[in-house]
């Protein structure tokens, strides 16, 4: 009962985001804080609440995905709060996230944490015979919390740009007067604190030698050294970008491009036949990742228990106990090049609007997008779909959906939602995965040399290089020669919006390239209508949204502002 008090205490040591008005510092007692450092399980129990910190997207608004928000795709029921994002409902009363508390909660257990349970030795457990082993794990806590502290500073700069930082255990008075520090300082920080900690944190779970311990299995839901360097190198692409980098200074580009090289190389990924991306793209998600990720995956958010619901909220309506939900957009359809080409259907020279260009696509569509007339979605439906006007699996149903698509990405095709034969899995999010550094090398090259071709000493691989590990990976032909740099820019846009489709990137991506009035106005749809001879009519359907440049970061929620008048508000909310 007392590591169960500790652990709710721990969350509760917040400043900027209290668990109640009642603990807004830390209230447990030395007894409890005593009985935490009895032994290794009770301090790995901290460490343990502190990961579940970090962020998921399997349905955070009421079922709808942040890619909703975006253009990858629009939510089928009218009236969710992802909504709110583009239809000019978004205020600092209603600040659409719960990211300024978790994010302060994990920061202030971190703190917590750094303060009040290092430096043990655990006299007590001395003669046990894992002791070296625990003892092995135990000094590289420090390590994980230090990581996770800055991986949660990345997320609040990332939403709200200046953010409040602390690297201490704040008291109530200090926790309501704290201002806001700019951005590049935080960028600054993160990237100090993974380059401090990066030689000292595990290399690898896996190979542990003789500190793993005899009876357990290779931990790899815990920060690693490869974790930290992912984490430096995206913070540094970030930092880079035009929203943190108004001025374009080359040598933040440089440091991104020195930062995004250094993950690939402590891998070897530049090397001739280097395997760092696996050549199933859908193994990637698989529900196996749960317990032995690939080689290509480098952090995971694990899942604790198993679940059917993100497949409750995406297998196509018209099926028992599935609701639609996040529909893929034709805006995203159209992003999938033909794949002898290499081109997307638009720059076709014969192109038709109403041809949708089903066949001979890039592979990646047919395993992130369900489309009419594919079979088997999900394995255990025995009609193909029929997404098509009045179509079983299509408007007017409620939650039909209203692209002409289903998604499949994150979905286990195998989870089955019938009544007497319903199944539950794992279902981990991709923190961190190699495919996204190849793509985020190629923009800092890029930006840095000013040419997609160019190399130089330090840089031997070009942009277009690093970005074809990508598409070889996926069966796509290389990026051209002799494109020009808006050219080039425009297809690196598009590879990447494919790439890392509905992993959370697209929606940070557009506004750290302060690109959301080109890309966010609006949204297209695919509407199908079945002929009397069975052919199919498809026709584009623009859908507009709203977008205002005050979008490129997220208000400050207005319960935060009251109780610390020193915490301005971002520009236009």
């Amino acid at each position: 009962m007392k590591l169960k008090n500790i652990i709710y205490g721990m969350m509760c040591v917040v400043t900027l985001g209290s668990c109640s008005d009642k603990m807004e510092y830390h209230e447990y007692n030395n007894y409890d804080e005593d009985f935490v450092k009895l032994n290794f399980g009770n301090v790995g129990g901290l460490i343990t609440n502190i990961y579940l910190s970090m962020d998921v997207d399997f349905g955070n608004y009421s079922g709808a995905i942040l890619g909703s928000a975006t253009d990858e795709a629009e939510y089928a029921y009218s009236g969710n709060q992802i909504e709110d994002f583009y239809n000019g409902s978004w205020s600092p009363s209603n600040a659409k996230s719960s990211m300024w508390t978790s994010c302060y909660e994990g920061i202030a257990n971190c703190n917590l944490y750094l303060e009040k349970f290092t430096g043990l030795t655990f006299p007590e457990l001395a003669l046990n015979s894992d002791y070296a082993q625990q003892m092995f794990r135990y000094t590289n806590y420090q390590y994980e919390v230090r990581f996770l502290r800055a991986y949660f500073y990345f997320n609040l700069v990332r939403q709200y740009g200046d953010v409040p930082f602390s690297d201490h255990i704040l008291t109530a008075e200090e926790s309501n007067t704290l201002s806001r520090r700019p951005a590049q300082e935080i960028f600054d920080y993160i990237i100090a604190e993974c380059d401090d900690i990066k030689d000292k944190i595990i290399v690898d779970y896996s190979k542990l030698g003789d500190m793993a311990l005899p009876s357990s299995p290779a931990e790899t839901g815990r920060a690693n050294r490869k974790t930290v360097l992912a984490l430096k190198a995206r913070a540094a692409l970030y930092a880079a970008s035009p929203l943190f980098n108004p001025t374009d200074n080359k040598e933040l580009w440089y440091r991104a491009a020195k930062a995004n090289k250094e993950i690939l190389d402590d891998s070897n990924g530049f090397a001739e036949k280097a395997k760092l991306l696996v050549e199933d793209y859908s193994s990637l998600w698989s529900k196996d990742n749960y317990n032995d990720a690939t080689s290509e995956l480098i952090f995971l958010r694990r899942a604790t228990t198993t679940t059917n619901s993100f497949e409750g909220y995406n297998f196509p309506v018209g099926l028992e106990n599935c609701k639609g939900g996040n529909c893929p957009t034709q805006t995203l359809v159209d992003a999938y090049e033909m794949k002898d080409t290499g081109l997307r259907p638009d720059e076709l020279d014969n192109y038709d609007p109403t041809n949708p260009y089903y066949t001979n696509r890039d592979p990646r569509f047919y395993l992130t997008i369900a489309k009419n007339g594919d079979e088997k979605w999900p394995n255990w439906n025995t009609v193909p779909l029929q997404t098509y006007q009045g179509g079983l699996n299509a408007e007017p149903l409620s939650g039909g959906t209203p692209t002409g698509y289903y998604l499949k990405k994150y979905c286990q095709t195998a989870v089955d939602l019938r009544a007497g034969t319903a199944s539950k899995t794992y279902h981990s999010w991709i923190t961190f995965r190699f495919g996204e550094f190849y793509l985020n090398y190629a923009e800092a090259v890029y930006k840095y040399l000013g040419s997609p071709y160019a190399t130089d000493s330090e840089f031997t691989t070009s942009a277009v290089d690093a970005i074809k590990v990508v598409r070889t990976r996926a069966g796509m032909p290389g990026f051209p020669q002799g494109m020009t740099n808006d050219a080039f820019w425009k297809k690196y846009q598009n590879e990447r919006m494919v790439e890392l489709a509905f992993e959370g990137h697209r929606f940070w991506d557009v506004r750290r390239w302060k690109e959301g009035d080109k890309h966010f106005k609006n949204i297209v749809e695919m509407k199908i209508t079945k002929n009397g001879d069975d052919t199919y009519t498809y026709e584009r359907k623009v859908k507009e949204r709203s977008w205002d440049d005050k979008m490129y970061f997220f208000p400050i929620p207005q319960s935060e502002k009251s109780k610390n008048p020193n915490l301005e508000q971002n520009p236009g909310w």
